[in-house]
This record gives C-alpha cells, sequence and structure tokens, in this order.
C-alpha cells in the first residue's frame, strides 16, 4: 500500500476516534441531565406535599425516605438561604 493512502488511513481513523470520543462524552451528559431531572421528579413525588401536589400514600413515603436523603439536605440548605440573597448567589456557585 502506498505511503499516502496509510497516511490519509490514519488521518481518517483519528478523526473518526475523536468524533466517536466526542459523541460519547455528549451521551454522558446527557444521561446525567435526565438522571437530575429524573431526581427531582423522584422528590416532587415523594415531598409534593411542601409545594401543593397530592402526596402518596403515608407508608410509601416513610419507605423512599431513606433514598431521598441528597433532597432533604438540599432543601434544608435552601430554607437556610431563603431569606439572604447573597448567600443563596454564593450558594448556587458553590462557593465555601
Amino acid at each position: 500500500m502506498p505511503r499516502f493512502l496509510k497516511t490519509m488511513l490514519a488521518w481518517c481513523l483519528s478523526v473518526w476516534e475523536t468524533a466517536d470520543q466526542v459523541a460519547r462524552g455528549k451521551a454522558v451528559d446527557t444521561i446525567e441531565r435526565e438522571l437530575e431531572e429524573l431526581e427531582h421528579i423522584f422528590g416532587l413525588l415523594v415531598l409534593g406535599s411542601f409545594v401543593g401536589l397530592p402526596s402518596p400514600p403515608m407508608q410509601i413515603s416513610l419507605d423512599l425516605m431513606p433514598h431521598m436523603e441528597k433532597e432533604l439536605i438540599l432543601m434544608l440548605k435552601k430554607v437556610d438561604t431563603a431569606s439572604e440573597p447573597l448567600s443563596q448567589l454564593f450558594s448556587v456557585f458553590d462557593i465555601g
């Protein structure tokens, strides 16, 4: 095989590998965003009574509470910073 064809084949393969890595990275980002949104929906379903949504039966809510630790901590942080706009701004940027 001529040297030119080998060079072209190597270049095409490198372009293909780069495009594949970019596509996989975008797919992972999309799945992570979707997972985060599903966690938010799950939190609304379990803790919906705080925002006026009908809540599930008490036994189901209590069974799901161990899975809600992260959301409860986030909710308590938001309650702490609710009256202080500067603190809320810093919490959005995850400073300190």
